[in-house]
Formats: C-alpha cells, structure tokens, sequence
C-alpha cells in the first residue's frame, strides 16, 4: 500500500479537534499518518493538541495565510505518496481511507477523488460543500451531485456509483502528492474558497482525471470557519470565481463566457440588495474590482498553463435551469449536456 498522510488544516478549531480528531486517529491506524497543521491559531490548539495527542505531529505555521496557503506550506514539509486534506470539521467513519486509495491506484490518470460528504447535523443529506462531487456549468457556477446552489437532496444511494467529476472538494481531497507539486499546489491569492476548483481544473488542463469515491463517507459539520451567510465568503466566492474562470478557459471560450457572467454577476448584486441588504452588494463589486485591478497579474499566471476544453463541465446555464426551468437536482439535468 502506498504511503498516505491525512493532514487537517486548523484554525482556531480548537473544539473541532477535541471533537473529530480521536475518531481520525482511530479509523486512520494503520493506514496513514495523521498531521495538525496549525494556520497560527489564537484559541490555544496547539497547546491542547500538545496536551492531549502528544503524538501527533504538529506542522506550526507562522502566520494564516488562509486555505491555500496554509496547505502549501504544510504539504511541502510531508513526504507521502498521497495526502487527504481533511477540514478539522469532518467525521469520518470506519474504512474511509481504503477504497478512495484503491480506486486512484486503479489508473495512472486519476489524480484526486473525494468520498461522498453527508452533513454531520442532518446525516440522511449531502453536505453543501462537496455532496457527491463538483461541477461547474460553462459560465463557472459550481454545483454537486446531490446539491444545486440552495438545493441539498436526501442520500438515496442515487449516486452510490464511482464516478468521474470536476472538482473534488478541499473539505476532504485526496490527491497524489506528485502531482499536488507538479501543479504547485493551490494558487495562494484565492486565500479561501474555490481553490479547489481552480487546482482540479489545472489538473485536468494536464490531462489528468478526477474521481468521486461513494465507499467511502464522511459527515462535514460545514461554516466552522466562515457561515453560509458572511458578506466575506460572498466576496470571496466571486472574485476567485472571476480568476479561476480567466485562467483556465480555452481560448475560445474566454470573452464569450464572460460576456455573459458580468452581467449574471450584476443581477445577482441586485438579488443581493433587495433580498440579503447591501453587504453582499457591496461584496460583489468589491470582487469585481479586485478582478480588474489583478487583471495583469493573472493574464501572467494563464500564460504558464494549458488551455483544453476539458471534461466534465456542464455546457449549458445552471442559472436558467435552476430558477427558470426549476431543475433543482443533478439527476434533472441531460446528462448530453456535459463536455466529454
């Protein structure tokens, strides 16, 4: 079996640790090493991991310089064959580890999976942030089997089968190390959030697949860092949805795609003001003017990368499916529609 190392990265998740951490240890023995890598939390985890699991190894780093780069920094301190990025949020069960190693060892191409993530508080659902695995549409909105934007389905074993998808999620990635290097592991002006999307669809650039594995499941708490409802994550969620889609698209594709998404974007800053009040508008613009004002600095990270017309992205708009012609589950959608 190859070497694997689960590396969770913790900020000031300290009660997550206390929570999910033994459950870790105990269905990880054997199998892999489990490591804490601290993003320089001030809730004194590290003193309590140093108390309580004195021998679990503790990657300190300096400062949190967010999701990517706290990952980049930790993983170029691990040697293994593959790393699990798990989320400190995350309960994992009996066996979880096995069959996701299993069905990457079965092709060379298979460079990251993710097992099926059920929510921790309403365990007979997906959970929002990853579900059965990641799409996203042409115009860049990511979405799961078993989650459309709001829509969260119940688990009735309709996506019980291994499964090439887009994305994997970062709340519990599995990936070969080589190729988290090769790539140079995620892009660190994402900070948080879609940078994920953003390392898988560079992977599959490279010719590479990645899987979902239903084996395997695990139950994900969800908004331990930033809730569902932050004007922040808003923030976040467009601008690096702007820089994933102006780094990765074909060619072709660039101008006509975003022809489109400026102005989803606007209306849906107005949805914003009327529905949610003006701190998310504001987040919204706010996004775009951090994409305008990065414009060069990105057009310089597109140039180091290919540009294929890659599997997997659903060719239609999941706006108009999702509100006008109400396909609100995955299963809805004509499965001719997605790029092979």
């Amino acid at each position: 079996m190859p070497t694997v190392a689960v590396v969770i990265l913790n900020w000031n998740g300290r009660e997550f640790l206390h929570q999910f951490l033994p459950g870790v240890i105990e269905h990880s023995a054997g199998i892999a090493d489990v490591i804490v890598a601290d993003n320089a939390s001030t809730d004194s985890s590290v003193e309590f991991l140093q108390d309580n699991f004195p021998n679990i190894r503790i990657i300190q780093n300096i400062t949190n310089g967010g999701f990517a780069k706290g990952y980049n920094d930790a993983l170029a301190q691990v040697d293994a064959d593959y790393y699990v990025l798990l989320n400190s949020d995350i309960e994992v069960t009996a066996n979880w580890i096995k069959p996701v190693i299993d069905l990457m060892e079965s092709d060379p191409l298979v460079a990251a999976c993710q097992p099926k993530l059920r929510s921790y508080h309403h365990t007979e659902k997906f959970e929002y942030a990853g579900a059965a695995g990641g799409f996203i549409d042409k115009y860049g909105y990511p979405f799961c089997r078993g989650r459309v934007f709001q829509t969260i389905e119940t688990d009735h074993g309709q996506y019980d089968e291994p499964a090439e998808i887009f994305w994997a999620t970062g709340a519990c990635m599995f990936v070969k190390a080589r190729h988290y290097h090769e790539l140079g592991g995620f892009d660190e002006d994402f900070f948080a959030h879609m940078e994920e999307i953003d390392f898988c669809w560079r992977l599959k650039n490279q010719g590479y697949k990645v899987m979902y594995c239903p084996d395997s499941v695990v139950y994900h708490v969800g908004g331990g860092t930033l809730p569902k409802q932050s004007s922040h994550k808003t923030y976040l969620n467009f601008r690096n949805n702007l820089a994933l889609l102006y780094k990765n698209l074909p060619q072709n594709l660039l101008w006509p795609v975003f022809a489109v998404r400026f102005p989803l974007d606007g209306v849906a800053a107005v949805k914003f003001l009327l529905e949610a009040g003006f701190a998310d508008f504001y987040a919204v613009l706010r996004a775009h003017a951090y994409f305008y004002r990065s414009f060069r600095k990105l057009r310089a990270k597109r140039k180091l990368l290919n540009h294929n017309e890659v599997s997997m992205i659903y060719k239609g708009n999941l706006v108009w499916e999702y509100h006008i012609r109400k396909k609100m589950t995955f299963n809805e959608m004509s499965p001719d529609h997605f790029s092979s």
